[in-house]
């Protein structure tokens, strides 16, 4: 699959029609982000089945401040719409491959369990 460059317009469409999703937020004058990249489009390429997108934080300000981004680059991943990692800084391959086995082998129905928790704790 290709990368999709994610807009605040289509970025939860993306979100809700894949069961995963790997966002990089980036910017073209960001010297670890370009070096990020290919890292990035191999894996997109070795794992079709996971939407790859990026979010030029230069052009997509709201979004960028909507995720809380400070850093760049910054890596999210999303299963079944739910933000399960989130890490700055540019990763190796072998990292990368990592966090993509791990998001795979989560266990949906516990993180739901414990996001209810943490809600409940907050609204008490």
């Amino acid at each position: 699959m290709a990368i999709i460059d994610l807009t605040e317009r289509t970025f939860a469409e993306i979100l809700s029609s894949h069961a995963i999703v790997l966002v990089d937020f980036w910017a073209g004058w960001c010297g670890p982000c370009r070096m990020f990249a290919p890292t990035y489009a191999a894996a997109a390429e070795k794992h079709p089945d996971i939407a790859f997108g990026k979010v030029d934080t230069e052009v997509e300000q709201q979004l960028s401040a909507a995720a809380e981004i400070s850093s760049i680059p910054t890596l999210m991943a999303f299963r079944d719409g739910i933000l399960v990692f989130s890490q700055p800084g540019a990763l190796p391959a072998a990292a990368l491959e990592e966090v993509i086995t791990t998001v795979r082998a989560l266990d949906m129905d516990d993180v739901r369990a414990r996001l209810a928790e943490q809600e409940e704790k907050i609204f008490r």
